[in-house]
């Protein structure tokens, strides 16, 4: 078996990499494809040029963090959302939103309509309907607003 290894390395880094890219497809969240596909594109160059073991293992190496150092330049370089559209909570996603309230406050509560909801709000004081408020913070369901 090792002399068979020894008279072809290929068949190595091929199956090394083939195996990776199978343990990769079991769920590790892409740690081991860009080293299967390192192990696979040595085994492919040890097959077609007459590297030592030496140098196919420095060539893997270099390969596997070539592609990570790519793979990581590539999700940087996508557009990020702003971080109230990834937030999972709704209200916090609110604060900052000027709105107009359909509705008076009386003792500094009531409700707004945002989309096709009613949020209930809270203020320092009461104000007439039609009044442009803020959201500055949200305490559970409540927003908590003020005048603009």
């Amino acid at each position: 078996m090792i002399a068979h290894l020894l008279a072809h390395p290929h068949v190595f880094w091929l199956v090394l990499g083939g195996l990776l890219l199978v343990a990769e497809m079991l769920g590790t969240a892409g740690y081991l494809l860009w080293s299967g596909l390192a192990a696979v594109v040595t085994g492919l160059l040890s097959w077609v040029l007459p590297l030592g073991w030496e140098l196919q293992g420095v060539c893997f190496a270099i390969l596997t963090l070539v592609a990570v150092f790519l793979w990581w330049r590539c999700l940087n370089s996508r557009k990020k959302p702003p971080l109230g559209e990834i937030l999972n909570q709704r209200g916090q996603q609110l604060v900052g939103r000027r709105l107009c309230l359909d509705s008076a406050l009386v003792n500094g509560r009531g409700n707004v309509r945002i989309g096709d909801s009613s949020w209930p709000v809270v203020a320092e004081s009461d104000l007439p309907a039609g009044s442009e408020i803020i959201v500055v913070a949200v305490d559970g369901i409540l927003l908590k607003i003020r005048s603009v």
